[in-house]
């Protein structure tokens, strides 16, 4: 009996390739915001198209240095401010840097073309 040739994960494709497509060549969408000083006044990246939970599917994909990626609520909005590119430059490079390689495209706000995108995903 022939046994079944396991892929490697390199060729099944990694579990953040699947969900955010192909981070090398895909523009990926995010909003840079800054915290109140009270609240550590740190840069988070929000990912206004990729969800960030299965179980909220208003959630979306967030990026701080300390604590990296984890589900956002997009309330966070309304407790930031819009972050300065001065601000923001280097979480961006670290982001576009291995092991993400994201191509991103930096907006003030989501659209509706994004929140639409985010549902479609969260029904995957």
């Amino acid at each position: 009996m022939p046994t079944k040739k396991r892929r490697s994960r390199a060729s099944r494709g990694s579990r953040r390739s699947r969900r955010h497509g192909n981070a090398e060549s895909e523009v990926v969408p995010v909003i840079f915001r800054v915290w109140p000083k009270a609240e550590g006044g740190g840069v988070i990246a929000l990912f206004p198209t990729i969800p960030g939970s299965a179980r909220d599917r208003y959630s979306v994909e967030s990026y701080q240095h300390v604590g990296q990626h984890g589900a956002a609520s997009m309330d966070i909005i309304h407790r930031t401010r819009p972050a300065t590119p001065a601000e923001y430059a280097s979480l961006k490079r670290e982001l576009e840097r291995a092991p993400y390689h994201y191509k991103l495209k930096v907006y003030q706000r989501a659209t509706h073309a994004m929140q639409d995108k985010l549902l479609k995903e969260a029904r995957r």
